[in-house]
């Protein structure tokens, strides 16, 4: 490694609009991408179905941005992480973010890499579990970015990393910070319910590691925890295919059934508040827990920019680089 010359660290994400005015447009792109949702008309036709899906769709859409401020908090919540990384590994990286579905998009910010004479990069999902939907999806999008306006650019790619023992050890102090909130009661009397970001069944049936790398960051942090009873439920499901089961309403429903005295939901597979966790989970999620019964229900903080998630991802780099 040069230590003359300055590498780009580069972190992918969704992306999510920055104004209420951007919502349709937003998902527009969202529903456009075939490698995240393959609509049944076929490539020709999914463009014109995703101008009408997001026309639909834009105005609950719009309501929900609304409750929590108009806006997605994605693009800050990304922007101070990968800043944070970078001054932790020193002055010789230079942070960068590419988002697969709004601004900075990725022709965007290899352009600017370009212009800031980068010639060397580590590219960093910021979704911690693989799956073709979405990593793999902005991985694409990036190396066409490259290709196109940058090829002269080396880079290297840590496309998961949902067993790293130090980002597993951030998870488990988010929801020790949870449970804490649960003072009145045992900490056993709590039901653990970690809620990922549902994928259609159909990625899962061909192969798609998702769900397996889910389950391992689970039980990674409950054996930090110590605890060995826990609850999985899969989100943010929407439209006529068959989603991964059990959705996690279904599960909170379950287990007001059960008549436990606690909820403490924990966003595994979202490493920053944002409108799953903000408005679906605080707001929708929150609701739904009263009218069944549930008596305390709250969510463990999101990892955002905490000091040991931020230290966490640095490592991931250092060691990435080692092995190199």
């Amino acid at each position: 490694m040069n230590p003359d010359k300055p590498i780009g660290l580069v972190v992918l994400n969704m992306g999510g609009p920055d104004s209420l005015k951007a919502v349709r447009p937003f998902l527009y792109q969202l529903f456009s991408d075939r490698e995240l949702i393959q609509l049944p008309a076929g490539a020709l036709l999914q463009k014109p179905f995703a101008f009408l899906i997001s026309r639909l769709r834009a105005p609950k859409v719009r309501l929900n941005y609304a409750q929590i401020g108009g806006k997605s908090p994605q693009l800050e919540w990304t922007t101070r992480q990968v800043e944070g990384v970078a001054r932790e590994l020193g002055p010789q990286f230079r942070p960068y973010v590419a988002m697969r579905y709004w601004t900075p998009r990725a022709d965007e910010t290899v352009k600017r890499m370009r212009a800031d004479g980068i010639e060397r990069a580590v590219v960093l999902s910021l979704y911690p579990h693989y799956t073709d939907a979405t990593t793999g999806s902005s991985l694409n999008d990036f190396a066409r970015a490259v290709a196109k306006y940058h090829p002269q650019l080396r880079y290297t790619v840590i496309r998961d990393w949902y067993a790293w023992p130090d980002y597993l050890d951030a998870l488990a102090n988010r929801v020790r910070e949870g449970l804490s909130m649960f003072h009145e009661m045992a900490r056993d009397e709590v039901a653990v319910l970690f809620s990922a970001h549902a994928l259609p069944q159909k990625f899962i049936d061909r192969g798609d590691p998702y769900l397996e790398h889910v389950q391992a960051t689970v039980q990674g942090v409950m054996a930090r925890l110590g605890r060995h009873s826990c609850h999985l439920g899969f989100q943010s499901r929407s439209g006529p295919v068959l989603w991964m089961e059990p959705d996690t309403v279904a599960v909170i429903d379950r287990l007001a059934a059960e008549e436990v005295p606690g909820v403490l939901i924990v966003p595994v597979s979202f490493v920053s508040d944002h409108i799953e966790t903000l408005q679906e989970i605080d707001f929708e999620y929150r609701m739904h827990a009263e009218k069944v019964g549930i008596p305390r229900f709250e969510r463990a903080p999101s990892l955002n920019d905490h000091a040991d998630f931020i230290e966490a991802l640095a490592n991931l780099v250092r060691k990435h680089l080692e092995e190199q």
